[in-house]
Formats: structure tokens, C-alpha cells, sequence
């Protein structure tokens, strides 16, 4: 074994230790669509709709359910379930159990169940996904096409910035890459008025009373696990608001969570961010999900791009 293979080797070894006092679960995510055209699958026409049921079930060889957990769909269409002890969800599905607040309209039928898919498992966690589910209104909207042919689903286009690495650390070996994440649900629809220009501000900019208006999609309350998913949750707790997230500072987590609630700002706002709001969900998750220096060097290039790299302003103008 080379030097280079004992390096990577004692990364792992290092990874495994620090978490193997953790307690081992699976996690369970999805998004539930309306169907509004009644087509069956996902067309151009479908969103994400937010206060619809899901339950999550287990059946035996003899189709009895064993297990069973229910679970409703937040702003952005998505849920998420947490099942502790990492038990074999691989025979499990998903299907759309009921509608509540929020899902007037589409919620008289439901499409079919779904299996669980599982996306990977490391150190006794595991992560499973699912694939789209559908809810339907009674009768299809007036805007849908009379054709039977829906028309396919837009595919959202992701920007990477420039490239900025940090010098490595000595003595220290690089730490094994993180497995991927899930695909994230589709967002809002972007704001009607947006900059056609660059714009990029700081989250100094996004605290003062006179810019407010340009909060767009989400608001100062919205809570930091309703924009960034579960991971989110378990790290900043479920009461904690985007506006809280922007005071956030000393910590590398609480700067992580300053300056990617700022880009996520910044990408509702001007469509030449270098991120787009799903590009920022998925850097934060994957910081959360790795160390104190991916936390300090995914805060340091959603900085650079919230600063505008130097050579884009901040181009806000006070609100009427």
C-alpha cells in the first residue's frame, strides 16, 4: 500500500470515528405535484403543492402493512421522514394519503403509489428517495391543452461560479468525497420582476428596513427548515427564520447560514446570480453533510458570490 492509499485510509478512519457515536436512521424525501391537467405524469403545467399527506408503509410477504408513518408536504411541495435504527425500507412505498391546508383544489384524486429508491447507505444511515407523487383537481384547469399529449417538464439549468479552492491544510489528509444528494424538488415560480442585470448584495443589504421589498418567494419568517430541507433542521432547529439566519456570525455554521440565505436571496433577484436557489439548497445540504472546512469553504465562495466577486455591485434602490 502506497503512501498515498494510507492517506485516503485514514481519512476514512477519521470520518468513522467521528461519527460513530451518532445514532443510525434512514431518511425517506420526495415532492408531491398537482396534476392540474389530469395527465397522469409530469408535464410543463404540474407544481409543487404545498399541505398534502403522504404516508410511507411497509407490508409484509403477505401484504399486510408492518409499518407506517405519515408525513405533509411543506412551501416547496416536499417532504421528509426520519425512521430511527435504520430499518430495511427496500419493500416500502409512498403514496398520497389526504389533503389539508393549502391544497384547495387539487386534492380530489390522488396518483399512484410510488417504491422507495434507495440513493445510498454510509456508517449505518441511509438515504432513500421517491419518485415524483400526484395529486389532481376534480376537473382539469381551464389553461390545460385539449391535446392528449402533455408537454414535458422544463429542465432547470444550474450555473456554476468560478472556480475558488482554499490551500490544503497541513498535516492533514483530504477527506473522502461525500455521496451525492437527492434530487431537490423544482421551487416557486421566480418573481415577474427581476434584475436583467448582475446584481449581487451583501446580507448586510437584505437586513435594512428600506430594502424589504425585494424579499421575493420566501419572507423574513419563513423558517431556515422550510428553505433548506431536513438537514437544515437538525443543525439550526425548526424555529429559527431566514431572518435570524442573516444576524449569524463567529460560528462556521452560522456563517454558512448568513451568507447561503443571502444567496438564496440573491438568486430570486437578478438572473445573472452565478446560483440559482436550487444550486444554493444543494451546497448548503452538501456542506451540512461534511466537515467544518467544506462548511468554511462553501460559506467563502457563497460570500464571493454574494459580494459579486469583486466586480458586481449591489444594485437595490430604496422601496416606494
Amino acid at each position: 500500500m502506497d503512501l498515498l492509499e494510507k492517506l485516503f485510509f485514514i481519512g476514512i478512519l477519521i470520518l468513522a470515528a467521528s461519527i460513530d457515536g451518532a445514532q443510525s436512521d434512514a431518511t425517506v424525501s420526495g415532492t408531491v405535484f398537482c396534476d392540474q391537467c389530469k395527465y397522469g405524469q409530469r408535464s410543463l403545467f404540474d407544481y409543487p403543492i404545498y399541505g398534502i399527506k403522504v404516508t410511507v408503509a411497509c407490508a409484509n410477504s403477505n401484504g399486510q402493512v408492518t409499518m407506517s408513518r405519515e408525513e405533509t408536504t411543506n412551501w416547496f411541495g416536499s417532504y421528509a421522514m426520519r425512521f430511527d435504527g435504520s430499518p430495511d425500507l427496500s419493500g416500502c412505498y409512498a403514496r398520497v394519503s389526504g389533503s389539508g391546508q393549502g391544497s384547495t383544489g387539487c386534492g380530489s384524486a390522488a396518483g399512484p403509489a410510488q417504491n422507495l429508491r434507495l440513493l445510498f447507505r454510509i456508517f449505518d444511515m441511509e438515504m432513500y428517495t421517491v419518485d415524483p407523487l400526484l395529486t389532481q383537481p376534480a376537473q382539469p384547469m381551464s389553461i390545460c391543452p385539449r391535446s392528449t399529449n402533455p408537454v414535458p417538464a422544463p429542465v432547470t439549468r444550474v450555473v456554476s461560479p468560478p472556480p475558488f479552492n482554499l490551500p490544503p491544510i497541513p498535516g492533514l489528509p483530504p477527506m473522502p468525497p461525500l455521496p451525492s444528494l437527492p434530487p431537490l424538488p423544482p421551487l416557486p415560480p421566480m418573481p415577474t420582476i427581476l434584475f436583467s442585470e448582475a446584481s449581487a448584495c451583501l446580507h448586510d443589504n437584505w437586513t435594512m428596513p428600506e430594502y424589504k421589498c425585494y424579499w421575493r418567494a420566501v419572507n423574513p419568517d419563513t423558517k431556515v427548515a422550510v428553505a433548506f430541507g431536513l438537514l437544515a433542521a437538525g443543525r439550526y432547529g425548526t424555529d429559527m427564520t431566514l431572518w435570524q439566519g442573516l444576524q449569524g456570525r463567529g460560528d462556521p455554521y452560522r456563517t454558512l447560514l448568513r451568507e447561503g440565505t443571502t444567496a438564496f436571496l440573491n438568486s430570486y433577484n437578478s438572473l445573472q446570480f452565478p446560483y440559482n436557489a436550487t444550486g444554493v439548497i444543494q451546497r448548503m445540504n452538501r456542506a451540512l453533510m461534511g466537515s467544518n472546512r467544506n462548511v468554511l469553504l462553501t460559506a467563502l465562495r457563497f460570500r464571493r458570490a454574494n459580494s459579486g466577486y469583486g466586480q458586481v455591485s449591489c444594485k437595490f434602490t430604496p422601496c416606494k
